[in-house]
């Protein structure tokens, strides 16, 4: 089983960082662009950045029909279902609602390693730190977001995104053995789910027949492709090869931290109870879930069945 080291740690803390930023970028992208657009956009510009950057860097790929299979099927699960699903739930749900289901990812993805898998099976740690880092989560948030108007039907869709990404995380194991640098699995799922976006979004949204949309959209749109996605991803796959998908999937609880982070940093909000409180139930849940809180307390990890 895939253990944490302190790099691992600082790279999810990053990833959380570069992430934490996605909510904000895709709720101003939407108030300009439609939905598809916005994906189409964000997974094609990245994609261009990763393989310039590959070319640059004279990086050797070899394809093979495994691995297109395993970038095709990333890019499905881990880029066009999710990211179109999350941006039409922002649409009608504020910031913090979508983070809180977003957050749920390590519910799904504990739960599909479980039942796809043969050993990444749940264990007293993982639900104990699935359930302490979600109450964080809402603590953090603050209980007012449950009172927030927001349609069902969006609040669904960020659930399904979540659910796409716990399946993501799962199907990458595929890429073990295959030979593929980190940098080409990036820009490969990157690829795929451009193409296969595309169409979507011209048929669905098109384009040419909008207004031209106005500058903060479109910055956040390149925001959102190269920092919390080109640059994202390449931490995200690195994660992922020295640690498994259930501790990657951590990722989505320290997201809101964050947030609250970069918010008092550069806009001056203040920390408060609720936002510590929810630090530190979020700590405990890493940290359980990591396995270290019940061996010092002599329960280990005993295999549920």
């Amino acid at each position: 089983m895939p253990q944490m080291t302190r790099t691992t740690w600082g790279l999810l803390i990053l990833l959380s960082a570069l992430w934490g930023g996605s909510f904000f970028f895709v709720a101003v992208a939407v108030k300009g662009l439609p939905v598809f657009t916005v994906v189409w956009m964000r997974v094609a510009l990245a994609a261009v950045i990763l393989w310039v950057v590959i070319r640059a860097s004279g990086l050797k790929i070899r394809w093979s029909t495994p691995a297109i299979l395993a970038v095709v099927g990333m890019g499905v699960l881990n880029n066009a279902i999710p990211f179109s699903l999350i941006a039409y739930g922002q649409s009608s749900i504020p910031s913090g609602l979508a983070s809180i289901l977003n957050a749920t990812t390590p519910l799904f993805t504990v739960l599909a390693a479980h039942l796809l898998t043969k050993d990444d099976k749940l264990t007293l740690p993982k639900v104990l730190g699935v359930g302490l880092g979600i109450a964080g989560v809402a603590v953090l948030v603050g209980p007012e977001v449950f009172g927030a108007p927001g349609d069902v039907i969006a609040q669904l869709a960020v659930l399904g995104g979540a659910t796409s990404y716990g399946l993501a995380g799962v199907w990458a194991r595929r890429f073990k053995g295959l030979g593929l640098p980190v940098m080409a699995v990036a820009a490969g799922q990157l690829t795929a789910s451009s193409v296969i976006m595309l169409p979507i979004m011209l048929i669905v949204d098109a384009p040419l027949n909008l207004p031209a949309p106005g500058f903060g959209p479109v910055a956040a749109v390149i925001g959102l492709a190269v920092i919390s996605t080109a640059l994202a991803y390449v931490i995200f796959f690195r994660i992922l090869d020295q640690a498994g998908p259930t501790n990657l999937s951590l990722v989505t609880l320290l997201i809101p931290v964050s947030a609250a982070i970069l918010g008092w940093l550069f806009l001056s909000e203040a920390l408060g109870w609720a936002e510590l409180a929810g630090a530190v139930l979020i700590g405990m849940g890493l940290a359980a879930m990591d396995g270290r809180v019940l061996r010092l307390v002599g329960h280990g990890s005993k295999t549920m069945r």
